[in-house]
């Protein structure tokens, strides 16, 4: 087992930790050897992503595992994939498209691993598909006891005593790392699918008044608020027959490097020093936008490129709610003269059946909010987390909130049997840190 050594520091830089040991583990024994060594010494255990998490959900002062040695597709069948958990998502995009095959859905984001994206609830935009816990058909985990397990969707087995594999599958697939390590992932894939993305111009009025007719009428449907204006880039991605109509190199540079990236960054370092610049540039960035199309691979048109580093708070709340939760924030950036360069993004997914899934149990919507890193914003993340709580809104496990096991029970049905679960599972807290302290109990 190969020792790598170092503080761990996630992706915004807001987040970092020197642990005791760390460990890069290249198969599932490896990690049960470390689990079982670190559990006997006393010390607790987790194992980090890419560091695209926002919170303290990867961190401990014990052992701390990475993922780089634990990578590549294990094996394949007739509408499934297994991969090794530390396997990035861009690394698996181009596996699945070379076997001719594809997930039905995904977030923006393809630096994270499986295991991370997965075990924090990573969700994408879909009317019908939801988010990367429900393509799970099982995952393999490393308890805290050391035992491997393999747990499925359709499982009927007992893991223990007093725990099913069903119940544990439906647990650890947004198990924040609680339940046990994962280390490996099976999805349900289908053959590879081009999508038409449509990218156009809104007034956010207009949406408010059409939202119902938006999300039925498109398979996904994503849009992105810019606070000062009444201006937002709607995205609608639908399946499409072909042909393929990418877009051209330098077309793809331009707006998702060029624009969306190097001009983006430099606006925001702008306001980040002039804050009160900040409404003319986003009335220029408004002005500035346009509708194209192009019809592409699945996976290209799913993700895009994020370079400008920036904090985030994202909270699901249901799909009833948005139109009043995003009047209710516009009014309040307008009330508290706060100055924001980045967009509001807005995205819906339909009911999930994993526990804590930020879409259990019901159809979601999503807001979510963000900030230059340089120049954060608490107040502007508090009023706008009070506003979503109020709805009954559940914070994304990877992005920043202040809510606690008191507030979070009473937002999730499953809240109680997931304790059980981990009690259960884990009494000693091996997986245990800080962040699951507080959301946990």
């Amino acid at each position: 087992m190969s020792v790598a050594p170092g503080a761990f520091r996630n992706w915004a830089g807001n987040q970092s930790v020197t642990p005791a040991e760390t460990r890069a583990p290249s198969s599932a024994e490896e990690v049960a050897l470390a689990v079982r060594e670190a559990s006997a010494a006393g010390r607790r255990v987790r194992m980090v992503g890419t560091g695209h998490s926002f919170t303290g959900i990867a961190l401990t002062d014990g052992l701390l595992m990475r993922p780089h040695a634990l990578t590549g597709i294990l094996e394949t069948g007739d509408g499934w994939v297994r991969a090794a958990a530390g396997t990035p998502l861009s690394v698996l995009n181009e596996e699945l498209d070379r076997m001719g095959l594809a997930l039905a859905n995904m977030g923006d984001i393809t630096a994270q691993t499986l295991a991370g994206a997965v075990q924090t609830g990573t969700h994408g935009t879909g009317r019908q598909v939801g988010g990367l816990a429900d393509q799970v058909l099982a995952l393999e985990l490393v308890l805290a006891d050391g035992e491997i397990v393999t747990v499925s969707r359709d499982g009927t087995g007992k893991v223990r005593d007093g725990v099913s594999e069903r119940d544990l599958f439906d647990a650890a697939r947004v198990g924040l790392g609680a339940l046990g390590v994962v280390t490996a992932v099976t999805f349900a894939v289908e053959p590879s699918f081009l999508l038409r993305s449509v990218r156009q111009p809104m007034r956010l009025t207009d949406i408010l008044d059409s939202l119902d007719t938006l999300t039925s009428e498109n398979e996904h449907l994503d849009f992105f608020w810019l606070p000062h204006t009444d201006t937002c880039l709607t995205k609608r991605n639908n399946r499409s027959a072909g042909p393929a109509d990418p877009p051209s190199p330098f077309r793809h540079w331009l707006d998702n490097r060029f624009l969306e990236n190097t001009l983006f960054g430099a606006l925001c370092g702008i306001g980040g020093r002039f804050p009160g610049a900040v409404p003319r540039i986003n009335a220029i960035s408004a002005a500035a936008l346009s509708a194209s199309t192009h019809t592409d691979a699945s996976y290209k048109i799913f993700t895009s490129v994020r370079d400008v580093r920036f904090l985030e708070m994202e909270y699901a709340i249901p799909r009833e709610h948005l139109g009043q939760a995003l009047r209710e924030t516009r009014d309040l950036v307008d009330l508290r003269g706060w100055r924001i360069t980045f967009p509001i993004e807005v995205r819906v997914t339909p009911a999930s059946d994993a526990w804590l899934s930020t879409a259990y149990g019901r159809d979601s919507a999503y807001v979510a909010c963000h900030v230059y890193r340089p120049t954060p914003n608490p107040a502007y993340f508090e009023g706008v987390e009070e506003i979503m709580t109020r709805f009954g809104g559940r914070p994304h496990w990877g992005k920043l909130h202040t809510r606690d096991a008191a507030y979070l029970s009473a937002v999730y049905p499953r809240f109680a049997a997931f304790q059980e679960m981990r009690d259960r599972l884990d009494p000693g807290r091996v997986f245990a840190n800080d962040y699951l302290d507080t959301v946990l109990g």
